[in-house]
């Protein structure tokens, strides 16, 4: 990894520089989406298409975006059914001085609302360009939540079998 970026902790959800919230409503329930999200790292590429490799490492992960983009990470709030939440702690990503990444998982009558939070400090221009990208950003996180959740509802499917 080419940098390591400056260690956050949670509160940096709400109190970034820069702050993109998405969120979406799936029909799968909050238990498998959970496990999907924090158990079965090394199934993020079969339903988030902007990720290539995700493997679980001691306390956190190390993923590689499409275009290269690799991120260790160190797991912050691992909250069954409820959150699930990671720091950046090193990538080869220019520009991002701290990184921290929320997923909130809310029951509803049918099913449940995610809302991710990316929450990034950067210099003036990488700002500038993540907001820019937010419509990417939204895309992306909308298909991985309807993918996931078609993984999910498939008969024989879910999180474990994904990972096998």
């Amino acid at each position: 990894m080419a940098r390591r970026l400056r260690p956050v902790e949670l509160d940096f959800v709400e109190s970034a520089p820069l702050r993109l919230v998405f969120t979406a409503d799936a029909v799968a329930p909050a238990d498998a989406l959970y496990r999907a999200l924090a158990e079965e790292t090394a199934a993020w590429p079969t339903w988030f298409t902007a990720v290539t490799h995700a493997r679980a490492t001691d306390g956190g992960r190390e993923v590689r975006l499409r275009g290269g983009t690799r991120f260790r990470e160190t797991v912050m709030a691992a909250e069954p059914c409820a959150r699930y939440a990671y720091r950046v702690d090193a990538t080869n990503a220019p520009g991002l001085r701290a990184l921290l990444e929320e997923w909130r998982l809310t029951p509803t009558a049918g099913g449940t609302r995610v809302r991710w939070t990316f929450a990034a400090d950067a210099g003036a221009p990488v700002r500038f360009a993540l907001r820019m990208g937010r419509a990417g950003f939204d895309r992306a996180f909308r298909d991985a939540v309807r993918a996931l959740d078609r993984r999910l509802a498939a008969p024989g499917a879910g999180p474990s079998a994904a990972a096998s």
